[in-house]
């Protein structure tokens, strides 16, 4: 063969070559995207804070999540009573058109606990050093009925009027053992900050019985900080066996999202790669 013609054959061969390895490309990255698209965008998460604190709290865990590509929202809990405070959370999740991932800390659960129900698009409950009460269960109750925990010596009333009924009052952490009992892994620098910007829980919300649990039709995991000295651990590894939770355990204080920020993301990215 000429090599005109050989040149000729070869430039052939390769243009062949090069339609041919496009073609199985673009199937694949359209089979790609038909598997995505399959799968369903990712669960809004919904972070709940608890008594003492904000929404702050979660501002590590949130930095986590949105890297991963979850949306969040992190909204204000009112701290007033269990019943408003699960119907405003509820009111966040009827604005959420996709999936969605209930997760709180503390008082928190309790709120998460009565504001999914009703939603058939929250696939996972995550409790953090939270409650997981069943029905006619307070904060106050559970937190007491194991030993080891600090809160109930450490907390400090103040009342606050009520327009056209009684004063109500409002428990806040002594701000000198706010510390020790709220936060022990964390720096005293930032945990004097957090004892002075605290918000405090209303005695009506912490001690508010809760409805029916939605944790009895959704599924749940469950973070348990064992150095937890306002929910003590047995009480949460009490909660999380009777709700059928998947449990993490981590040697944490109660602020377990602060302090692992990365456990909190971890345990909330296994919950929606379970339910997905």
């Amino acid at each position: 063969m000429r090599v005109p013609a050989l040149r000729r054959l070869l430039t052939a061969l390769a243009a062949a070559v090069l339609i041919v390895t496009t073609a199985v490309a673009a199937e694949a990255t359209s089979h790609r995207a038909v598997q995505a698209e399959a799968k369903g965008p990712k669960p809004t998460v919904v972070l709940v804070h608890g008594a003492f604190a904000d929404a702050s709290g979660f501002n590590d865990t949130i930095a986590l999540l949105q890297k991963a590509g979850f949306p969040v929202i992190a909204p204000a809990n009112p701290l007033r009573d269990t019943a408003g405070d699960a119907a405003y959370i509820s009111s966040v999740v009827d604005t959420i058109p996709g999936p969605v991932i209930l997760a709180a800390h503390s008082y928190g659960g309790i709120v998460i606990t009565n504001a999914a129900r009703g939603h058939a698009n929250v696939k996972a409950l995550v409790y953090m050093g939270a409650f997981a009460p069943d029905e006619g269960e307070s904060a106050l109750q559970l937190a007491g009925q194991f030993p080891g925990s600090e809160l109930g010596a450490a907390l400090v009333p103040r009342s606050y009027p009520v327009p056209g009924s009684k004063p109500g009052t409002d428990g806040y952490i002594d701000a000198a053992k706010f510390r020790a009992v709220f936060a022990a892994d964390l720096p005293a620098s930032q945990t004097r900050l957090m004892a002075a910007t605290q918000r405090p829980g209303s005695v009506d919300g912490l001690s508010g019985g809760s409805g029916a649990p939605a944790w009895k039709t959704v599924p749940s995991w469950y973070l348990i900080p064992t150095q937890d000295k306002v929910i003590p651990p047995a009480a949460q590894r009490f909660m999380a066996k009777r709700a059928g939770s998947k449990v993490i355990e981590i040697r944490s204080s109660h602020v377990v999202m602060i302090s692992h920020p990365d456990a909190a993301a971890r345990i909330i990215k296994a919950a929606h790669a379970a339910t997905r």
